[in-house]
């Protein structure tokens, strides 16, 4: 399997920053990850491996990002919206710096899926529901989809707007109606040990995207499901195999 690292400026963060790139071609993923994690995560905790028969196949090409989640949400002592500006630069890194550069290195185009676990799966779903014409798909694993661990009750409109069941709710636009109806959407949380307030926030989802006419499959496995990589390693490849 081909793997490569590259590291590069980021102008958006003013730092450098590193990726690694899976894969030799097919359907381009980027993975989030999960808190305070880093480029290195996904493989670290067998997630690569799990996806490898795609890998190898060449179905399935996977873009690993670092993360900044102790300069925004996860930092202890700055302000909210301090931290969504934070946010914000990490958004637009990701968007106009690692993803051209991964197209430049990769040559591969299309539109990505994105995924992510547990804090990764916010990230993932943040990104595709901010910017659905330009994912493909999003794979959630025990992802939350407010920012209440993190900001506590505080909203302004910075943080609404990184809140997918605040920023969801009633939506109307029909550009964004229309992408989601076309995309692939899962959404995922077990049952078990630490799944709250995942199992919560999936269902929230759940129940505001259906009204929308949203097709997103949205799948809760048994109580006897973690919030933890040995389930998540079982979920990707299960996902995987309907999605590809």
């Amino acid at each position: 399997m081909r793997t490569s690292q590259h590291t590069h400026y980021s102008h958006a963060l003013g730092r450098e920053m590193t990726f690694r790139i899976y894969g030799h071609g097919g359907r381009p993923m980027v993975v989030f990850p999960a808190q305070d994690g880093h480029y290195q995560e996904y493989e670290g905790f067998g997630m690569i491996t799990a996806c490898q028969p795609w890998l190898e196949r060449g179905q399935l090409q996977i873009l690993a990002l670092d993360g900044l989640d102790g300069e925004c949400w996860t930092h202890p002592t700055r302000h909210p919206s301090e931290k969504a500006a934070w946010y914000n630069a990490y958004e637009r890194y990701v968007l106009h710096e690692a993803l051209p550069t991964f197209q430049a290195l990769t040559g591969n185009l299309q539109a990505p899926i994105a995924t992510g676990c547990s804090m990764g799966g916010y990230h993932s779903a943040n990104f595709y529901f901010r910017h659905p014409s330009l994912f493909s798909g999003l794979i959630a694993l025990s992802g939350v989809y407010t920012l209440q661990l993190f900001v506590g009750d505080y909203m302004d409109e910075a943080v609404y707007y990184h809140t997918p069941l605040a920023y969801l709710s009633g939506l109307q636009d029909p550009h964004y109606l229309n992408a989601y109806r076309q995309g692939q959407i899962v959404l995922c949380v077990g049952q078990g040990a630490w799944e709250e307030p995942m199992l919560t926030e999936t269902r929230q989802m759940q129940h505001l995207l259906h009204p929308l006419g949203v097709p997103a499959w949205v799948d809760v496995w048994g109580h006897d499901v973690a919030h933890d990589w040995p389930w998540w390693r079982q979920q990707m490849p299960y996902f995987l195999g309907h999605l590809l």
